[in-house]
């Protein structure tokens, strides 16, 4: 192969996976398991109600840096979030064991699917001889969910904010993925679903960046996008040098 590029870096979720269904529809229905209080309106509220909590979250940084620490403060970050949906939309008694089964749902394999070309897509990037790797603030609940999808042995490295003490859109969490490649920034492509996580991220760190944007939400912008991940094949001698 004559590109420069000699690794190809992955967000992981909306861009190699995405959830079945949505946040919002399980943590209703789990809700409701536990004593929720059903409204009509219910499903808009906690959908609204997830999407700022998110955004108002700190990064998933911490300063623990034993593995069981680490997850102790993972959990303890989407509690937060969690808390703060049920507070807004209306909070119930069994909240803490809701919260339990709703956050192990998520490391389950069988709450996600696939994008029908992610493994083809990386099968061809495979044949091309280059390495792959993933570079996501997902936390460490990534790794069961790769294995469950069938994905984990598709790539040479896995980069997580939490192991990383940094996250997207920091430029030391691209640097730590590139470390673990022996590769320059300009060696690296990264693709993802985030303007700001992905794209901005990983110019800012001396990658080059691809934007997946499924929905079309970037056409107007005049900006170099895909639609899905088999676009990207034909456009990897944009980068050649």
């Amino acid at each position: 192969m004559s590109s420069s590029i000699r690794v190809v870096f992955f967000d992981a979720a909306d861009t190699l996976f995405h959830v079945h269904g949505s946040v919002a529809e399980i943590y209703l229905r789990h809700a409701i398991e536990f004593g929720f209080s059903h409204k009509p309106d219910s499903l808009m509220a906690i959908t609204h109600a997830f999407s700022r909590a998110f955004r108002e979250a700190p990064p998933p940084v911490f300063a623990a840096t034993e593995p069981g620490r680490i997850k102790q403060s993972e959990r303890l970050w989407w509690f937060d979030i969690v808390h703060n949906v049920f507070y807004r939309v209306g909070m119930f008694e069994r909240f803490d064991d809701f919260f339990d089964q709703v956050f192990r749902t998520f490391e389950d394999h069988r709450a996600w699917r696939l994008f029908p070309e992610t493994v083809s897509t990386l099968v061809q990037l495979k044949a091309r001889g280059l390495e792959l790797g993933i570079i996501s603030n997902f936390d460490s609940r990534l790794f069961p969910v790769l294995r469950g999808l069938g994905i984990a042995d598709t790539f040479d490295t896995v980069t997580i904010s939490s192991l990383a003490q940094a996250a997207k859109p920091a430029p030391q969490i691209f640097y730590r993925a590139l470390e673990q490649h022996a590769v320059d920034p300009e060696e690296a492509l990264h693709v993802g679903d985030s303007l700001r996580e992905d794209v901005e991220g990983a110019r800012k760190a001396g990658l080059h960046a691809m934007l997946l944007d499924r929905e079309g939400k970037y056409q107007s912008h005049g900006m170099q996008t895909i639609q899905s991940l088999e676009g990207l094949l034909p456009l990897l001698g944009r980068f050649e040098q």
